[in-house]
């Protein structure tokens, strides 16, 4: 049945974009905006219409709870960035790249609280999709979030990192889903993305281009040609060319038609490097200004304790009692 549906040539939205394997197998990638109704109904179209084999998301292990949760627990999760969040990015990540990625889910939930919707809605619309083609596998494609945030906080400055925390800190804007939609067009996005790269080129580096080659390279991994079923041992095989659905964010698409032809490898952009100097200088100097903070605090505290115990009669009263009692010289 599926081999029947792909003889006939589908109609896909605008948002796709075709690959083509060197062993024919093709990759339709859906490009999405993370926070958009149109990429959901985009992502269930292009599933149903191609019957794939493979489904790739951008996701990786550490991001695929959402896959599971419903929307609800996803929007209040989202919208609550609290200190036990904020721990467990620091165990996972490290100090500077748990806080940096703190201050991203800070993004995420100022776009959550403007539009009233969780993010990923297009994964978990391709996740139930997956499930209902026959025999169609599902694969989580994007780089793991630790060496992603620990490789951009390396290539960022001291300077630079104080910059780019400062700026998502205060972060305010108000965002329309209107906004969200025109994320979609690519001349806009390639703005958005060269104003960044302005400011940040490391960054963009890091986290945009380089999950562009991983990215590519879990794609074609998943476009292998298929064995098909066997009535007997002395039946010969016969392969044919697979077809996968490949769902991720827009602003990775140019990159990975960029690098769909070219020889990758990602071993390179899967080594964390050591700390610099400025890595360490700034790990110190926070952890120096947190034991500040909480020795102040613990101050503050006992000190407020200590006149407010003072100042009850019940104190005052032994105080005298004890006062009296002490002999006169």
């Amino acid at each position: 049945m599926k081999l029947k549906r792909r003889r006939e040539r589908p109609h896909l939205p605008r948002t796709v974009t075709e690959l083509v394997a060197e062993d024919g197998s093709r990759v339709y990638v859906v490009g999405t905006a993370h926070f958009s109704d149109d990429s959901k109904k985009d992502v269930v179209k292009t599933i149903r219409a191609v019957q794939p084999d493979v489904v790739v998301v951008e996701l990786c292990q550490y991001r695929v709870s959402m896959l599971k949760m419903d929307e609800r627990t996803l929007l209040r999760e989202a919208r609550e960035i609290s200190l036990e969040k904020l721990q467990q990015a620091v165990r996972q990540n490290g100090l500077m790249s748990g806080l940096m990625q703190m201050l991203l889910l800070k993004v995420s939930a100022h776009i959550t609280e403007q539009l009233g919707m969780a993010p990923g809605g297009e994964f978990r619309e391709a996740f139930k999709e997956a499930s209902k083609v026959p025999f169609c596998k599902f694969h989580l494609g994007d780089r793991p979030i630790p060496v992603t945030f620990k490789r951009a906080i390396a290539a960022l400055s001291l300077w630079q990192k104080v910059k780019l925390a400062w700026g998502l800190c205060f972060l305010s804007d108000p965002i329309s889903k209107d906004d969200v939609e025109r994320c979609k067009q690519k001349d806009l996005l390639e703005q958005m993305m060269a104003e960044m790269i302005g400011e940040f080129p490391d960054l963009h580096r890091t986290i945009v281009s380089e999950r562009d080659v991983y990215l590519t390279y879990m794609l074609r991994q998943a476009a292998r040609r298929l064995e098909l079923p066997r009535s007997s041992d002395a039946e010969p095989r016969k392969c044919v060319p697979s077809v996968v659905v490949g769902v991720v964010g827009m602003g990775h698409v140019p990159g990975i038609e960029k690098n769909w032809t070219t020889d990758l490898n990602i071993h390179e952009i899967m080594t964390v490097p050591p700390p610099s100097v400025s890595g360490r200088v700034s790990r110190l100097a926070v952890k120096v200004a947190f034991l500040g903070l909480l020795g102040y605090g613990l101050y503050w505290v006992g000190r407020r304790t200590a006149s407010l115990v003072l100042a009850l009669p019940a104190t005052q009263y032994c105080l005298q009692r004890a006062a009296a009692a002490r002999p006169s010289k």
